[in-house]
């Protein structure tokens, strides 16, 4: 239990954020938690907040961490410190900032949901091919996954950035950069069958200039397109959690499984750097993995 001194400098520092940053309760709370905890930790080990060393950080993170603390917590729980001790430094409470060369452990990134192959036809077969939602929808999902293109480059496609002769799509996307997509045949199929039959019968020549257009002959909102990805998900079958990005993050994984390109994967995802695209080759090499141990003999 936090020693009632300890308690009124964590109940000051706490009012002091209140008062110059007008900070949530919650958030509040959190530092309030942190500091206690801390506070808690050195006490059974006979030492105060205020005469607390890098030492004392380095072993109460190493104690959290012992007993399943993350490194998003461990993060949120130096940037407390930290902030406690530059204001108790700003009151001349203490000379030292302990925190000062204790670095913040890099928060984990959370590995991306892909779908396998089977997974992917089978929601590529859900839609209804007898209506026009349906095929408008099969074409859609051909496109995504054969481009990794982000939703809302995808409900944002406009007829002049389709190439069909060329098989390409001209994106831009995120800080106005522009890229070349390629189709593939199967996509291409789709789109030249989509554009000739389909999307007349939704929107009149000249209403609109989205490539995917609803039954009011106008272009589709990315929520939109999310609930009609959903729905098929569930006519398919699959029960995984889906995200908006599922598809883009399966085009990604199954490249790099049949052998592309780090780089290449990077170009058609439209990454800048080269660390977000890496995230990728995890999901990989886990699926490799798993397929080792399910089929090797000696797995």
């Amino acid at each position: 239990m936090t020693q009632a001194p300890e308690a009124d400098r964590i109940a000051a520092f706490v009012d002091a954020l209140w008062m110059e940053r007008g900070l949530a309760e919650n958030t509040l709370a959190a530092y309030r938690s942190d500091l206690q905890g801390f506070a808690a930790w050195l006490a059974a080990h006979g030492q105060t907040l205020l005469a607390a060393d890098r030492g004392d950080v380095m072993g109460y993170l190493a104690y959290r961490v012992g007993h399943g603390a993350s490194r998003r917590s461990s993060a949120r729980l130096l940037s407390s410190l930290r902030r406690f001790y530059r204001h108790q430094q700003r009151q001349g409470a203490v000379r030292e900032d302990p925190t000062q060369r204790v670095d913040a452990p890099r928060p984990d990134r959370p590995l991306p949901g892909a779908l396998t192959e089977a997974e992917v036809e089978a929601l590529l077969q859900a839609p209804d091919r007898q209506t026009d939602l349906g095929r408008r929808d099969r074409c859609m999902l051909e496109v995504l996954y054969a481009t990794g293109l982000r939703v809302s480059e995808l409900v944002g496609l406009r007829l002049d950035q389709v190439n069909l002769r060329q098989g390409v799509v001209r994106i831009t996307g995120k800080g106005g950069k522009e890229r070349l997509v390629p189709l593939g045949e199967t996509a291409v199929d789709w789109l030249e069958d989509y554009l000739a039959s389909t999307r007349p019968g939704l929107a009149p020549a000249g209403r609109s200039d989205a490539v995917f257009v609803t039954t009011r002959g106008r272009g589709m909102t990315r929520q939109a397109f999310w609930y009609r990805i959903r729905h098929h998900a569930q006519q398919a079958g699959i029960q995984r959690a889906l995200s908006p990005h599922t598809l883009r993050h399966s085009f990604a994984t199954h490249l790099l499984n049949h052998g592309a390109d780090l780089r290449v994967v990077q170009l058609l995802l439209g990454h800048s750097d080269l660390s977000t695209t890496q995230v990728y080759t995890h999901v990989a090499r886990a699926r490799l993995q798993a397929l080792h141990a399910e089929h090797h003999p000696r797995g």
